[in-house]
This record gives structure tokens, C-alpha cells and sequence, in this order.
């Protein structure tokens, strides 16, 4: 049975509302779940998942939160190589750009992105909590 952390950041509580819909998808699926706020859970505990679903929402100038995700991912990064992993986060405005740019850094770094990257203006509505669900369970089926 495959393992799978969902890591995620989260401000107003719509990213850990995604995360969690993430892990019912993954649960569905058949895998086990870590959900883990980003300072619950170290870089490399981290990467001894088969799978990794990364959620942050848009912070300042599109960008990942910077005080605790941002240095978190920069970790991790250099060893996503071949990893599946699955990225997820909210936005107020700006359209989603952070998202298209973390997708790109992710691809960049080797790892084998589940989809373009899943980012819900505002709070998830129930077809995005839907969505959330959907990627955990293909996540999934990667990380099997």
C-alpha cells in the first residue's frame, strides 16, 4: 500500500479544507495518508513518502507563504526527482500565476507532477473540494 503526506500551509483555513478533501480521495484510493501542517513534519521525513501532495495558498505578490512553506519546499526540492507529487493552494486574485510558476519549479526538479497544479480562487465551493478529492485519488494511482 502505497504512503502518501499531504503537506500543506494554510491561513484562513481554505487550504487545509482542500487538504483534507485531498485525503479522503487519497483514502478512497486505497493508500494511507499523512495530513501534516508544514512544521509538523520534517524535509526528510517528507520524502520517505511514495508520494507528495504540497498545498499552499497565493501569499504577496504570488508567491508561496515565505516564512515556513517557502523554505520548507526549497529543502525538498532538489529530491523530488521522479517522485509523484500534487500541488494544491487558493488565490484572492492574480488569477493563479503562483500556481503555473510552483508547477513549472516542480517539473524543473524532476519530479513526475500529477496534473498542472489545482488552484481554487477563494474558499472551495463543492466541485472544488470535488476536484481536491479527484487529485488525491490520482495521486494515488501514481504513487501505487
Amino acid at each position: 500500500m502505497a504512503k502518501i503526506a499531504i503537506i500543506y500551509w494554510t491561513g484562513t483555513g481554505n487550504t487545509r479544507e482542500m487538504a483534507e478533501a485531498a485525503a479522503r480521495g487519497v483514502r478512497a484510493a486505497g493508500c494511507e495518508v499523512r495530513l501534516a501542517e508544514v512544521e509538523e513534519i520534517r524535509a526528510e521525513e517528507a520524502l520517505g513518502y511514495d508520494g507528495l501532495m504540497f498545498g499552499c495558498p497565493a501569499m504577496g505578490d504570488e508567491v508561496l507563504e515565505e516564512s515556513a512553506y517557502e523554505p520548507f519546499f526549497a529543502e525538498v526540492e532538489g529530491q523530488l526527482r521522479d517522485k509523484p507529487v500534487a500541488l494544491f493552494g487558493s488565490y484572492g486574485w492574480g488569477g493563479g500565476a503562483w500556481m503555473r510558476d510552483w508547477a513549472e519549479r516542480t517539473r524543473k526538479a524532476g519530479a513526475r507532477l500529477c496534473g498542472e497544479g489545482l488552484a481554487v480562487e477563494n474558499a472551495p465551493d463543492d466541485a472544488a473540494l470535488a476536484a481536491c478529492e479527484k487529485l488525491g485519488r490520482d495521486l494515488a494511482a501514481m504513487a501505487g
